[in-house]
This record gives structure tokens, sequence and C-alpha cells, in this order.
């Protein structure tokens, strides 16, 4: 009895799905048709996404694709960090740029490695001379060499391609969702379907066996990939598996967002995401070449669509008028199961968080990933899709508490909606990592090399927030260790060695500011324009 999957068919296109599509079909070499059933009617999500760093390496080296050859398809820009803005103190959100060195409130977290001195991250020797008084420099421009560079609009590439530093992309998710779809079915055959799913058929076993369309066809299949979205046609409504609402730790439901001409010669092209606090949420921007995108994130318990509107394009100078907006209703959780018997959610259909720290396609590459690992027969083991499940179940809820931490520390009070995030119950993982910050100790281990950040996909997916993460935000908000790190005490000549390591970082900070072309003058380059 042939036992191997040989029909893979995924309900929705899109990001999630295209990039499902080009990865199994990549992963699964011979023997295996993918069939992606799109339906033509139903809009895409997104007017501008960004990325984590883990893309290329994860993703798109594995299918052979070059920065060189997707950017210019996809009007990709660099991304080196998350820049966020007005998150201590209230006042009416701005987006103009701050001087270099002023005390304004806005801080980095950047993608940039953290260095180390006997074993020991950059930022507890920092802390060490802070709590002395030695030094009033903010954590992220005295640990980092990319935060000048990034106040300086600079690229984080050479003009001869060389990297300057880690970093990861913005782009028009809808041009991704395109580019991978001709990839995809010109270059590995995969099978697009332009129809609408009506049914689903089941077998006795609570198996999906086929789906039907408007048109009459009926996709049959071995495995079946839910990437359609908040709606979860298979995973929720045919597989009835339930989702978790997490609306208890994260209280936004809600988006409004646009895209807005840029003069890129006047202005330059910012390298970086900003999350700008906002009454009810916060507004992100994501620049890009002759524009950006930018959304706000809101909660419906505090703001009408209305209200977000208007205090968004007041942020902005826009016409609510004159200007179209994409009003974007989320659930925030994920399914109790991903993978329920032969289904596999994977993107919105699986899980969802607010894009605070640029995951979504995160979720989707380490989902995409856990599945080639876990890839199943056609019985689908549940020892295989119960560590799959536990995956991307840990995933999760170690970005879930991470972003929370975000709004539960951010000192603002000035609005109910930031009142009431201090309100919430942390879980307790993250209730140890605050413990363990708190006590002067390490929260994750650094990445300290860039074979050290890619060499381990496994450790990467699992533990993407590192410590520099942990103490860019936490430190960003005010919120500090209670202690110097004790053992630094009996450390003197590591202690000593840290010294070096500082003024090496504004050396480089000079150096790359100096010699680092304009992101707008590479980014033309790159596109050909």
């Amino acid at each position: 009895m042939d036992d191997q999957i040989r029909n893979v068919v995924i309900l929705g296109g899109g990001t999630a799905g295209w990039m499902t599509a080009a990865y199994l079909s990549k992963a699964l070499e011979e023997n295996v048709t993918v069939t992606v059933l799109e339906a033509p009617t139903i809009p895409r999500i997104g007017v501008g996404e960004a990325t984590v760093p883990n893309l290329q390496k994860t993703f798109f080296d594995f299918l052979g694709l070059a920065e060189e050859d997707w950017m210019p398809e996809c009007n990709a820009a660099f991304k080196t960090a998350v820049k966020f803005i007005n998150w201590r103190t209230p006042g009416e959100a701005s987006t103009r740029p701050r001087p270099l060195g002023t005390r304004t409130d806005q801080f980095f977290h950047p993608f940039g490695l953290l260095p180390e001195s006997g074993g020991v991250p950059l930022s507890h020797y920092w802390f060490r001379d802070f709590q002395a008084g030695r030094t009033d420099e903010p954590y992220d421009y005295a640990c980092f060499r990319e935060p000048a560079m990034m106040d300086a609009n600079r690229a984080p590439r050479w003009f001869d391609g060389r990297r300057a530093t880690r970093y990861a992309w913005h782009f028009d998710a809808q041009l991704v969702a395109n580019f991978l779809c001709r990839f995809a079915t010109e270059k590995q055959g995969v099978v697009h379907v332009k129809d609408e799913m009506t049914t689903v058929d089941l077998d006795s076993r609570g198996f999906i066996t086929a789906l039907h369309t408007k048109s009459g066809k009926v996709l049959e299949g071995d495995l079946f990939v839910d990437c359609s979205g908040f709606r979860g046609l298979l995973i929720n409504q045919a597989m009835r598996e339930p989702f978790l609402d997490m609306s208890d730790h994260l209280i936004n439901d809600r988006a409004v967002a646009t895209a807005i001409p840029n003069d890129d010669e006047k202005h330059g092209v910012e390298p970086y995401t900003s999350s700008i606090a906002m009454n009810s949420g916060w507004a992100w921007k994501i620049p890009m070449l002759g524009r950006h995108g930018t959304g706000y994130v809101h909660s419906s318990r505090f703001a009408t669509q209305d209200e977000a509107t208007l205090e968004f394009s007041k942020m902005w100078g826009l016409d609510p008028e004159k200007t179209e907006f994409n009003h974007v209703r989320f659930r925030v959780g994920r399914n109790r199961r991903a993978w329920v018997r032969n289904c596999v959610s994977i993107g919105l259909s699986s899980c969802f968080v607010e894009p605070l720290e640029s995951t979504g396609i995160y979720f989707t590459t380490a989902a995409i990933y856990y599945l080639v690992k876990h890839f199943p027969n056609k019985d689908c083991d549940t020892v295989l899709s119960d560590r799959f499940n536990t995956e991307i179940e840990a995933m999760f809820d170690d970005t879930r508490d991470f972003l929370q931490a975000h709004f539960y520390f951010a000192p603002r009070m000035d609005t109910p909606f930031w009142r009431a995030n201090k309100e919430l119950n942390l879980a307790d993982h993250i209730k140890e990592k605050i413990a363990t910050y708190k006590a002067g100790l390490p929260v994750n281990p650094p990445i300290t090399s860039e074979d050290g950040y890619y060499g381990n996909f496994e450790a990467e997916f699992r533990n993407f927030w590192t410590n520099g993460s942990y103490y860019c935000i936490f430190a960003g908000l005010g919120l500090l260790p209670d202690r110097v790190l004790p053992s630094l005490q009996h450390r003197r000549s590591a202690v000593e060695a840290a010294g070096p390591l500082f003024e090496e970082i504004k050396k480089d900070q000079q150096s790359l500011v100096e010699s680092l072309p304009s992101n707008y003058e590479y980014l033309k380059q790159l596109h050909g324009r």
C-alpha cells in the first residue's frame, strides 16, 4: 500500500499561501504535486510589510533566490531596526526626525549584534556604568554600531554589495505574493487554481479528502494546508478546531492602513520601521521607494473606527474624506492545535499578534520549516503533528509575552488605553524573564556572530528574542535592573576589556556614517531606477 503523500492542496494564496507552495515544492522535490486554490474575489490583507532578519537565509536562499532576484520585483527596502517613538511620554504623535543626541522619547531595537566581554553581554557593562553615573548615553547608542547610521539614513550595504550589518526588509506584501506565485508556477510546477471553495469532503476518520469549488472542480489531496486567513475555513470551520483568544494579553483588535507618497530625494528613505505610540494603540511606518506603508493598530474598546481614522489622519496631515483607507479587523491568539489530522494551518489562519515586532512572516517561515521537518505519511502520525504543534505554541506564546511587555512596561498612563494595559495579567513565562532581567542576569543567550544566528535554525526559531532584544525594549522604556550583575564585581579583566569595546563601537558608528551610501541611493541602484 502506497502511504506516501502525493498531493498537497493549499487553500488560499497571499504571502502565506505562496511562501508555503514555493517552499514545499522545493523541499519535497519529487513525487508530490502542490496545488494552490486561490479565490480571485477575496482581497489580500496588507499594504506594506516588514520582516525579521532570518528571511533571506531561511527562505529565499533555500529557494535559490538572491536579494537582487526578488527585491526589485517587490519594491523591497532595507530594515535595520524598529524605532519606538512616544512610548514613554504623553502627547500628540510626531513623525518628525529628532536630532542625534537629543534626549527625546525615542529608542531603537536594532538588529545588529550585541558584543560581549568575558561571555557577558555588553548591556550589563553599560548598566554598570550607567548606575554609577559614568555615562548617561542611552543603551542603544552605547552598545550598538547601527543607531548613528540609521539617523543618517544610510543603507546597511556598500555599493559593492558587502553587508555592513544585519538587516531585514520592508516590501509590498501584494507584490511578494505575486512574485512567489510566478516563481512557483513557472519554475517549480505548482498548480494554480483560481476559484472559490464551496464545500469540504471528510472521511470517516475526520480527514479531509477533497475541496469542491464554485465552478465545479474537485481538488483531491492527501495533506491540506489552510492559508485562508482569519476565516480559518479548513482548520476552524471544517475541522472545528477552537481558536484560543488572547485578548486578555493583547487588547488591540483593529487597524486602519494606507500608503503615503514620499519625496525620497528630499527626505531620504529611512532604513528602519517606526512604531509611533498613539492614544489607543500605535502606528507603523514602513518606508519603501516612493512611499511608505502606514497603519494605526488600535483597540476597539477605546477608539471607534472613525475616531482612530481621524487621529491617524491628523498625524499624517491626511484628508480623511479623500484618502483611501484599508480597515482591518483581526483576531489575536492561536489555534489550540495548528495541525489537526491532515490539515495544517499556516499564516493568519493559524495564529496572529499585532505586527509590533514584524512577526507575521516569521511565524509563516517557522511553520513551513517545521512542517517539512515533521512531514508525514498519509496516516499523519500524531507524534509528528504533536511535536509540530508544540513548536508553534511555544513560538507564539513567547512572542505574545514579549509584545505584551512593551505595553505593560510603557510608562504612559495618559489615556484609558495605556492605563488598561497595566491591568492585564502577565504569563508566568514572561514573569520569569522579567525577574531574571531585574536580578541583573542575561535573559536569553546573546547572538554574537552571523554564524551563531543563522547556523542553527532550530535555536533561532525557538529563541528569537535574545538578551539584546529584551534589554533594548526594557531599557528603552525606562525599566532597568535592580542591580548590576553580581559576578562582575569579581571579574576585573572582563570589566576592563569592555572599555575598548565601547570605544570601538563609537569608531564604527562614525565609520559607517562616513562610508555607507544613503539608503535612497542604494535602493535606486538596486531597483534600476
